[in-house]
């Protein structure tokens, strides 16, 4: 590890958080229906789609019926991806005259965009027309990080209202969360994007002379090449400030025409943490307590920089699978990383998209060092509470904080409460749903994988390092990060299938329960605080949620990456 890498993530950090209270705040307005800015001009727009829709914003709604429209909003909105894919050949902005999608990559894509996975089975450039791209797959990247943007607001209204029945209108928050937040930080970003060199354009993909030709493998001439093009900065936007992480093109962040500049890389990776940071400090204004966002911040901050400061360890050492074939290392790990963005950058973004739910890569997670890669499976399988998602990851984290003050509880013989709400059985259920039902879709389903010759049989490379790519893909699915560890030939019907269910179930099983819990909670009294409460806003409680954490992720998933990563480390026979 260099200098130059610990400046860069002390830039990053210093950027992220000075953004917090900015953003933080601005949120916290938007939910809670106070005056802005943007209301002047969005306003109408706002109240037309209300009208327009037959949405009443002054009825609000019990969880049972938040749900359900939660639920049937996105089965609607993954049938439409699905049905756009296949009639893609005979929709308009189709240059290219693409085909339309086979059914179980379509099904793959509508279960991937519609869950806030955006897992790629397909490569862009080569599968996807424009209008597929920016109806079907840029409209999803808003409407589904809307949806776990306002089913976080609906908890965080369980826990802040001293009594009542209703959580809110799904309607309203999913509206003034597309309208208000990220409409209008994607247009700032794509234009940023564009003066990156992001190209932004409706044109066929062109056809350029080589300035230095080239021959195949049969000796013939190139002289040519085809650079596709698109309307890839709007999407690009998105895709990084809603935590999507679908790319354009098929090499994601790593294609220049996605992540031009170091500069644009920079902006990039922090528009991944934007929100999901400034959303503790939105929990902590409604709740009206700072202290409490700012303790889930701090949680989140300590891991993500100790993951951090290990994986620029691991990738600026040599590959030791490397070793032996007279291959210059003096710089760290370079194979399937971009030399602009070197060992440092890579790393740095290998860890910001899977602590969020981003999936967006600029360099290959297969080509890592065995615990490097090992370091970005681990943090989605921590559930991705670590900033995460936007909305999803916070969550995430207030359910593992209301395991964390039960366990307290446990210790001290008390009911535990939580923000003065008591922590009862039901509360723990739906707990326990949230953080089971995840792991066993991934454990399961990579079980069935290495045993069927559908699932063994995309497997490029054999042994650990082969398991490490079907474990990667069940993991990344079932949290819904997107991210490929690559080398799995995923674009086959038992894939696609078995991923697009998980996608599905581990989005949507998740956001039940949750939902079940904020409509218990916001039913309860409110507790003033005694001398027994357990403080929840303290260094102490900071260090036992970060413990609750990690060990449900250890615990859970540790034989595992045992079979994976960790014995592919040790089949080097190093101890670093």
């Amino acid at each position: 590890m260099t200098g130059n890498a610990i400046l860069q993530l002390v830039v990053y950090l210093a950027a992220l958080l000075a953004c917090v209270p900015l953003l933080g705040g601005y949120m916290a307005r938007v939910y809670e229906g106070q005056p802005i800015r943007l209301g002047r001009v969005l306003g109408p727009l706002e109240r037309l789609i209300y009208r327009l829709s037959g949405v009443n914003p002054d009825q609000e709604m019990a969880w049972k019926r938040y749900a359900w429209a939660t639920l049937w909003f996105n089965v609607a909105g993954a049938l439409v991806v699905f049905a756009i894919q296949r009639l893609q050949g005979v929709l308009p902005l189709n240059p290219q005259g693409f085909a339309a999608v086979a059914p179980d990559l379509a099904f793959n894509t509508a279960s991937s965009f519609a869950s806030n996975t955006n897992w790629q089975s397909y490569g862009g450039e080569t599968t996807l027309s424009h209008f597929t791209q920016m109806a079907a797959l840029t409209t999803q990247n808003f409407v589904s990080a809307a949806t776990g943007m306002a089913v976080l607001v609906a908890l965080i209204r369980g826990l802040a209202r001293k009594s009542g029945t209703t959580l809110g209108n799904f309607w309203v928050d999913l509206v003034r969360t597309t309208l208000y937040i990220l409409l209008p930080l994607s247009v700032v970003f794509a234009l940023f994007l564009v003066g990156q060199g992001v190209v932004q354009t409706f044109d066929a993909s062109a056809t350029v002379d080589l300035l230095n030709p080239l021959k195949d493998d049969k000796g013939a001439s190139i002289l040519t090449q085809i650079l596709a093009l698109g309307p890839a900065a709007s999407q690009i936007a998105i895709k990084q400030l809603g935590t999507n992480g679908g790319g354009f093109f098929n090499a994601n962040s790593a294609h220049p025409f996605e992540n031009a500049t170091a500069l644009g890389n920079f902006v990039e990776v922090l528009a991944i943490l934007l929100i999901p940071a400034a959303l503790c400090d939105t929990f902590g204004r409604m709740v009206k307590d700072r202290r409490q966002g700012f303790v889930l911040l701090a949680a989140m901050t300590i891991v993500f920089v100790a993951v951090t400061l290990f994986a620029l360890s691991f990738e600026h050492s040599p590959n030791p699978g490397l070793a032996g074939l007279h291959i210059d290392q003096s710089v760290g790990n370079m194979e399937g990383k971009e030399v602009r963005f070197g060992a440092t950058g890579s790393a740095i973004w290998s860890i910001v998209t899977t602590v969020a739910s981003n999936g967006s890569v600029n360099s290959m997670h297969d080509s890592f060092t065995p615990l490097g890669g090992m370091l970005p499976m681990w943090m989605i399988q921590l559930g991705e509470v670590i900033y995460g998602g936007v909305g999803s990851g916070l969550y995430g984290m207030l359910v593992f904080a209301i395991i964390a003050v039960f366990i307290a509880g446990l210790m001290v013989g008390r009911t535990p409460e939580y923000l003065g709400k008591k922590i009862e059985p039901f509360e723990m259920k739906m707990a326990a749903l949230v953080i089971l039902i995840v792991p066993a879709l991934v454990l399961v389903g990579a079980a069935v994988a290495v045993v069927v010759e559908p699932g063994t049989k995309a497997i490029a490379n054999p042994g650990a390092h082969g398991f490490s790519e079907i474990l990667y893909a069940f993991t990344s699915a079932a949290n819904n990060n997107g991210s490929a560890f690559g080398g799995l030939s995923a674009n086959a019907p038992f894939w696609n299938t078995a991923l697009g269910i998980c996608m599905l179930v581990g989005r949507f099983w998740l956001i039940v329960p949750v939902l079940a819990m904020a409509g218990s909670l916001v039913g309860k009294q409110h507790i003033p605080s005694g001398p027994g409460t357990l403080p929840t806003h303290t260094p102490l409680f900071v260090m036992l949620l970060i413990g609750v954490v990690l060990l449900v992720g250890a615990l859970t998933y540790v034989p595992a990456l045992a079979l994976g990563p960790v014995a592919e480390h040790l089949s080097f026979g190093v101890t670093r």
